[in-house]
């Protein structure tokens, strides 16, 4: 009761008259006094934050901008807020920046979200071509002799048809599966042979297709922004998701391996651990979680 009475106070009256006070002390509005204290994920959270809770409709929208309309809404916010670009000489090259990561990273999730909703479909040609290439990519000296066959145990899949294990993520699990095993080769090769461990071993492609529906649910709940805003300079896509991705599969096996469960049955127990460790990390303003091999 006492936080939501400071926050209704805060946004609608300390903070304005703050604000005021500080820009009769330094000459300068709250944006240009972030651009001149922070740099970085916390400069970028910040002026999210800013834009996003000030009264101003021209500020609030910059947010929410296409990429071709960043330009302009720096334009804008610069006529709104009075700043001259002669005397102010970094701030639209800033502000520019910003927006680029605010906006992307808006984007980013809603690209991800579209892939996520596409379900598996056999009768596509390229959903079955990526799921042979899988197969390439992690048993190239086995052949598989049925696209519907019980070898697909050998690379974690549940049963003798991989699509239904696919029904959570869509084709994003895939495409995981597929971006790590072919841009990580030896490490997928590696954390394959790892999962037939005769006491710890698990199921490799299921454990890819959850760790998949981790790095969604962080990006969903902007849990990845100081991720991004640090990893990524400029606009956030979703080669960097994919990448984010493979630092979780990598991390995860080796959290396995240290923790060394009593059995794949207590597997949800340390999902949830290691999904807990994976939010404290993202809470430091300086984070990038990137895979260091």
């Amino acid at each position: 009761m006492f936080i939501s009475l400071w926050e209704f106070f805060y946004g609608h009256f300390f903070r304005f008259w703050m604000k005021w006070l500080l820009r009769q002390m330094t000459g300068k509005c709250e944006l240009q006094r972030i651009f001149d204290t922070y740099v970085g994920a916390q400069r970028t959270h910040r002026i999210e934050n800013s834009l996003t809770y000030s009264k101003n409709k021209v500020l609030q929208k910059a947010t929410h901008a296409a990429e071709s309309e960043v330009d302009k809404c720096v334009e804008d916010i610069m006529k709104e807020k009075n700043i001259n670009p002669e005397k102010d000489t970094s701030f639209k090259i800033c502000m520019k920046a910003c927006l680029l990561q605010i906006t992307g990273y808006k984007q980013l999730y809603l690209d991800v979200e579209s892939v996520r909703k596409r379900p598996y479909d056999s009768d596509n040609q390229q959903h079955e071509k990526l799921l042979l290439k899988l197969w390439n990519l992690l048993m190239p000296t086995k052949k598989l002799k049925a696209r519907i066959s019980k070898q697909w145990a050998d690379i974690g899949f549940q049963g003798d048809d991989p699509k239904t294990d696919f029904r959570g993520m869509g084709i994003l699990g895939l495409i995981n599966l597929v971006y790590f095993s072919e841009n990580y080769t030896s490490q997928a090769h590696q954390i394959l042979s790892r999962s037939n461990h005769p006491k710890l071993g698990y199921s490799y492609a299921i454990v890819g297709i959850n760790l998949t529906e981790m790095a969604y649910s962080l990006l969903k709940s902007e849990a990845l922004k100081f991720h991004l805003y640090n990893f990524v300079p400029g606009v956030p896509k979703m080669e960097h998701f994919h990448q984010f991705y493979c630092y979780l599969v990598y991390e995860f096996d080796k959290f396995w391996f240290e923790e060394e469960p009593e059995s794949i049955m207590y597997f949800n127990l340390y999902r949830e651990k290691f999904h807990e460790k994976i939010k404290g990390l993202l809470l430091d303003c300086n984070v990038a979680l990137t895979l260091k091999i």
